[in-house]
């Protein structure tokens, strides 16, 4: 081989090479973690499905992350649920496990904790 043979990178391969890596193992990026919804904006028309939901909610008696008042009519603040059978702002499955935010029923005060 001559000695002023020379092997180089693709441009593009260079540019990766100095991306900043952070935290992963064996230099792979961090992956992002999978966070709880903003339950401050879930509020509106509800509709409650099986299957395909937008979120699925754990209905506990304690330790929730959203108090729920199911209203008839004016949903606009943050717990306040008009429950629906078609064009709903979000779907909602209710599951015993690994919900992906908790939620209790009241009848005054609903919102965050």
């Amino acid at each position: 081989m001559p000695s002023s043979f020379r092997y180089s990178l693709p441009p593009a391969l260079l540019l990766v090479g100095m991306l900043p890596w952070q935290g992963g193992a064996a230099g792979l990026p961090a992956a992002t973690s999978a966070s709880k919804p903003d339950v401050s904006k879930i509020f509106g028309r509800i509709q409650y499905v099986t299957a395909f939901p937008d979120y699925r909610v754990e209905v506990v008696s304690a330790l929730e992350d959203l108090r729920v008042q199911e209203v008839t009519a004016l949903p606009n603040s943050a717990g306040r649920w008009q429950i629906v059978t078609s064009l709903p702002d979000f779907r909602i499955q209710k599951v015993k496990a690994l919900g992906d935010f908790k939620i209790r029923y009241v009848t005054a005060l609903p919102g965050t904790r």
